[in-house]
């Protein structure tokens, strides 16, 4: 995934961060996921949802560890 496409989900990123999502190897598309979940877990499971797992959990670990969300 490009830096772009990253900072485009996210926001500003800094370089350390963008290394550890690309070395999942996820897709922009598995990001926002894990975005989403970040920000609104809740609302998610209350839609039913199932509960992230494989690459989308991994990323959520890596921005939790980061502390990245929306409610900055």
């Amino acid at each position: 995934m490009k830096i772009k496409e990253i900072t485009a989900i996210l926001g500003p990123t800094d370089e350390a961060l963008a290394a550890a999502i690309n070395a999942t190897g996820a897709s922009s598309a598995e990001l926002a996921q894990a975005w989403a979940w970040i920000n609104a877990d809740e609302a998610l499971v209350n839609d039913g949802r199932s509960l992230p797992s494989g690459i989308i959990a991994d990323l959520i670990d890596i921005l939790e560890a980061a502390n990245v969300s929306d409610e900055e």
